[in-house]
């Protein structure tokens, strides 16, 4: 799959070997943690101007990706995780069916590359073309690397719970959407 405009052109494909090249070193390394704690594998290569139009839009993308491939398979829909990462603690709490995103995370100190707020414009992009509701909830911050990492690994690890087959539709509705 890929998106292009003025500003990026991204490619992501899910599967094969785990190959992250965004150009941004810190992307990279939590892109490849997702992937990890999600139990998926994928491609993910960039070219962009600004450091927002990159993790926005690979948001975007991302979020796509995975939607076609549950979109005709039943999924467990839920999942959840908290994960710890030195002193900083991170729950994520995921219902894959309607997009909202909600995030309580303030690291205490600041660690150059890692910054909040491009985090959050990357969830909340994963969050709508998913249309996925994702929350975060910082139990213990710290480290901005610690408390974004732990965010992205508790993530992982609960898209990759709610995506799960599942034997039957998990809604009362008789559909997810």
């Amino acid at each position: 799959m890929k998106r292009r405009t003025e500003e990026v052109e991204i490619s992501v494909e899910l599967g094969g070997e785990t190959e992250i090249r965004t150009g941004d070193e810190v992307f990279d390394h939590l892109l490849e943690t997702l992937f990890f704690y999600m139990g998926e594998s994928g491609v993910v290569k960039a070219s962009w101007d600004l450091r927002h139009h990159l993790w926005e839009d690979t948001g975007i993308l991302l979020g796509k990706a995975i939607g076609q491939t549950i979109k005709e398979r039943k999924i467990s829909r839920f999942g959840d995780a908290v994960i710890p990462m030195d002193e900083s603690l991170v729950m994520a709490v995921v219902d894959v069916s309607r997009p909202c995103f909600a995030a309580d995370l303030e690291p205490e100190e600041e660690e150059e590359g890692f910054s909040l707020t491009l985090t959050r414009q990357f969830l909340a992009a994963l969050s709508r073309s998913l249309e996925a509701t994702i929350h975060l909830k910082q139990f213990r911050g710290g480290n901005a690397h610690h408390l974004i990492e732990a965010a992205f690994k508790s993530l992982g690890a609960a898209l990759g719970e709610a995506l799960e087959t599942s034997e039957r539709i998990e809604s009362t509705k008789g559909g997810l959407k």
